[in-house]
């Protein structure tokens, strides 16, 4: 420990403003604003969606006005949307309510200046409120309210919050003046966030469409799907085409990658399988080379995986071949078992991709599962327990789900994978896709 050292003298802060510590307790303060909205900022940061960005706005918001709830209308001012209402300590019916309030005062935002604010002191007693504003308001519990505009630098005016009292007041200048400051770095950030979330559902719309709209109809079986894809944009794909007398193809698998190139690559090989199925459906192992061949040309650095089977729903028989990718999961009332593919690798990894084809005989009232790779990755279990995993779950679905393809799919995958539609789990690389054929 160091000694102290006796002060001699008064400071001359002290002697300048003619009363002890006042420079003190104005640095005291602005260090204590400053060190708020830095770790306010910091929590910003690490928010990961744009549902994410306008709770946690919300939030530090209301922790520095001294509110207790709020609401983020979200409407962005180039007209692209999405358009979305969020609120803090406001239920569903809530927000109902509050839509109903006629938007007879817009939230005015002057060009050269600061955005403009709303202030509303003692809503039950401004005459020049509407009466639906001051209904719904005494419905809620709110006795004023005040808002602002959300704003960035690129897109422009993004949408508005409002911060809601239980009691009649309104936000001191300090606590304004730290909202103000707190807004600036969190419209940048929900801007930031509205363009992710843009170009995610982008992305998304072209992966849609690049996979079957629907799936064929076809006299003794029944086909479902269950997808969930990654915000990236993988290469999975499937697909199910009726062929001649009365056959069925069904094929699943993934080129390597993830962003547009796999995508486009996805599409390519999808489409060449579709030529090939129907040229040469009934041997699959035609069908994979052609494709092998197909994506040397075209992706010669890129690998893929990819199983394709030819079934007869008549007869119940089916000829598959498969290239790296996971054998099918025949589900029936006595059995859920792997079909015993033959042991392959993916497509354009050798010089020459070469497997025999594999039979399967369907009993009745069974399904065939296809999956991607991504069903068992999202487990982040070893790819043995995995399979046993994706076994055990089949072999526990209820009798009903037995014999309903989407049911079976619905009960794997949330099985599997229970957290697969949380927020967290939407952000995964891994694409899933399940593809089941029950036959009568």
């Amino acid at each position: 420990m160091l000694p102290t050292v006796p002060q001699t003298s008064q400071p001359a802060d002290d002697v300048t403003l003619g009363r002890p510590g006042g420079v003190h307790d104005r640095l005291a303060s602005w260090i204590s604003d400053l060190t708020t909205l830095h770790s306010l900022t910091e929590r910003l940061g690490r928010t990961r969606t744009l549902g994410d960005a306008l709770e946690e706005t919300l939030r530090a918001g209301a922790g520095l006005l001294g509110a207790r709830r709020g609401l983020v209308s979200l409407r962005p001012a180039d007209g692209l949307g999405p358009e979305r209402l969020a609120g803090l300590g406001l239920g569903h019916a809530d927000l109902g309510h509050l839509e109903t309030v006629p938007r007879s005062v817009e939230i005015p935002q002057d060009t050269d200046t600061e955005p403009a604010e709303i202030v509303h002191r003692d809503i039950p007693h401004e005459d020049a409120l509407d009466p639906r504003h001051r209904e719904v308001a005494a419905r809620l519990g709110f006795a004023a309210s005040y808002g602002v505009p959300l704003a960035a630098e690129a897109p422009g005016r993004l949408g508005a919050a409002v911060w809601l009292y239980d009691e009649p007041g309104q936000p001191d200048p300090r606590q304004r003046r730290l909202l103000s400051h707190y807004l600036r770095q969190a419209g940048q950030h929900i801007a930031n966030r509205l363009e992710l979330c843009r170009a995610r559902a982008a992305v998304r719309t072209v992966h849609e469409g690049l996979l079957p709209p629907r799936l064929p109809l076809l006299p003794g079986v029944t086909l479902a799907v269950r997808h969930r894809f990654g915000p990236r944009g993988g290469g999975d794909f499937y697909d199910a085409l009726a062929l001649p007398d009365q056959a069925l193809g069904l094929a699943i698998g993934g080129a390597t990658g993830t962003g547009p190139a796999a995508l486009a690559a996805m599409g390519r090989l999808r489409a060449g399988l579709r030529a090939y199925a129907v040229m040469e459906g009934e041997d699959p192992v035609a069908v994979l080379s052609d494709l092998e061949l197909l994506l040397r040309l075209t992706e010669p650095g890129r690998s893929a995986t990819a199983l394709f089977g030819y079934a007869e729903p008549a007869t119940r028989r089916m000829v598959l071949a498969s290239a790296g990718h996971p054998p099918p999961l025949v589900v029936g009332a006595g059995r859920a078992v792997f079909a015993e593919t033959t042991l392959s690798a993916p497509l354009n990894m050798l010089a020459c991709w070469e497997a025999p084809s594999v039979h399967l005989r369907i009993e009745e009232e069974e399904t065939v599962l296809l999956y991607s790779d991504g069903l068992l990755h999202r487990t982040g279990e070893p790819l043995d327990r995995a399979f046993a995993h994706l076994q055990a779950a089949a072999a526990c679905a209820p009798p009903a789900a037995r014999t309903d393809p989407g049911a079976l799919a619905d009960h794997v995958l949330h099985t599997m994978l229970p957290d697969i539609d949380s927020p967290g789990a939407r952000d995964s690389a891994e694409d899933v896709v399940l593809l089941a054929a029950h036959f009568a």
